[in-house]
């Protein structure tokens, strides 16, 4: 790719104005009260795609937040790359932890991204990488360097599950046809360790409600005597790992896909500082299965964490009370071979038959999707380490990814097409958390290495 660096450096500005721009929108798509500017996302995507040089560009109605689908068709002979992102983002709650407001973008300097980091929820999930492909796009098209044909599924439902992208894409299989899938929503091991991602966990969403007694009752007339929906619920989730934190559902662990010793061995050559890793996080040592390292326990294995627990008074001050009501919401993350479906059976019939007596209990199952796993001797993996040679000046390092990005595996089944994860952010950079922010130099080495890939994946599927 001819003058890529020099064409980067011109528009510099340019395109991390035109980020913020985008991520001053609050495209929340798990709260309604944000529709309007979700669907405002929406339009300024397809702007966007057309000026980056699409033919076609169109908002795709669905039963929820519209599909942008953009293209441009060179040459039907040639390969054709599909990039899929998302234009919705997740809540910033809690807000009062964000040192900036959450949609008013700042760039602020950080010990790992001494040029910069853009400091904004979506900013790197996925707005930031979603908009690096929309960047190499325009570079390709307006130098005349487009070398095979891309065609854009942008979505705006990602975080809350991606049901309606399914129906999309079962409906419109010969519209998205293509030779290989471009994903930008993972990350790397660090700016001077790229790393591609060749898997993904799947996942197992779950709400969980306990009612005991028909109203909320006086703690000192009724306490000890009915059963606290609270203490119960506390309990239940407690009994879901054992001692050595392996959970306890029967049958969770039937499919699990067990790892070789010479795998783990190879996963186990991606630099790791377990001190620097603690230190980051300020705690004083880690947690989680027996037997295994972090990086395994955060990739390859499955697990079970509450995401949020509420019920009876947590106002300021006091209120003796036993709530009617508890609630929490619980996920799962499951590696290949675990089906989310299943794993959702297993959770709702285990987690009813541990109530006790004195309370009822309702699971509610919320989303999920499958684990993925991607070869690294597919055209599309070789493509992507040379582009990473080229612009890192190293080989990157295959990586399993403890994230989830459900629609992965659909894809393959539906559209018969291999994924290839090209994520530019850190570990570091609060993805779902107060304070996301993602590298100025990230984002502009995601403009710099995409257009590569298009270059060799063109070249080795002569």
């Amino acid at each position: 790719m001819n003058h890529i660096q020099s064409y980067i450096l011109e528009h510099k500005n340019r395109f991390i104005n035109e980020l913020i721009e985008l991520l001053k929108i609050p495209s929340i798509s798990a709260d309604s009260a944000y529709k309007n500017d979700v669907l405002k996302t929406a339009d300024a995507i397809k702007i966007s795609l057309e000026n980056a040089g699409c033919d076609t560009v169109e908002i795709c109605k669905t039963d929820g937040y519209p599909v942008v689908y953009g293209e441009k068709i060179i040459d039907k002979n040639l390969p054709t790359i599909l990039v899929y992102g998302h234009y919705d983002v997740q809540p910033p709650d809690p807000i009062n932890l964000w040192n900036s407001p959450p949609f008013e973008p700042v760039i602020k300097k950080t010990e790992k991204h001494p040029e910069g980091a853009i400091f904004a929820r979506g900013a790197c999930d996925d707005k930031g990488q979603m908009y690096m492909h929309v960047k190499a796009m325009e570079f390709m098209t307006s130098t005349n360097q487009l070398p095979c044909n891309v065609k854009f599924m942008i979505e705006g439902e990602e975080e809350v599950g991606s049901s309606n992208l399914a129906t999309f894409v079962k409906n419109n299989q010969e519209k998205l046809k293509n030779d290989v899938i471009l994903i930008s929503d993972t990350g790397m091991i660090a700016n001077d360790v790229p790393s591609i991602t060749t898997g993904l966990r799947g996942l197992s969403y779950v709400e969980v409600e306990v009612t005991g007694p028909n109203r909320d009752l006086h703690s000192g007339l009724y306490g000890g005597a009915v059963a606290n929906p609270i203490n119960i619920l506390t309990k239940m989730i407690a009994s879901l790992h054992d001692e050595n934190n392996h959970i306890t559902i029967p049958g969770f662990y039937d499919n699990v896909e067990e790892l070789s010793k010479e795998e783990r061995a190879e996963m186990a050559k991606a630099p790791f500082s377990l001190e620097s890793y603690k230190k980051a996080l300020d705690i004083d040592s880690v947690y989680g299965e027996t037997g295994y390292t972090t990086n395994e326990r955060n990739s390859i294995r499955p697990t079970l964490d509450v995401n949020g627990i509420w019920g009876g008074y947590t106002g300021e001050g006091a209120k003796t009370v036993i709530a009617s009501k508890t609630y929490a919401k619980i996920s799962m993350r499951l590696v290949p071979n675990q089906d989310w479906e299943n794993i959702t059976k297993l959770f709702k019939n285990h987690f009813e038959n541990i109530a006790p007596k004195g309370v009822k209990v309702k699971v509610t199952p919320h989303h999920g999707g499958q684990g993925y796993v991607t070869p690294i001797d597919s055209i599309g993996f070789k493509a992507a380490s040379k582009a990473y040679q080229d612009t890192f000046g190293k080989k990157p390092i295959p990586q399993r990814s403890g994230g989830s990005i459900p629609i992965v595996a659909l894809f393959e089944q539906e559209l018969k097409s291999k994924t290839i994860l090209m994520g530019f952010y850190l570990d570091s950079d609060a993805i779902h958390s107060p304070n996301e922010h993602f590298g100025v130099w990230n984002y502009l080495k995601g403009i710099e290495t995409i257009p590569l890939f298009y270059k060799y994946f063109t070249e080795l599927s002569k």
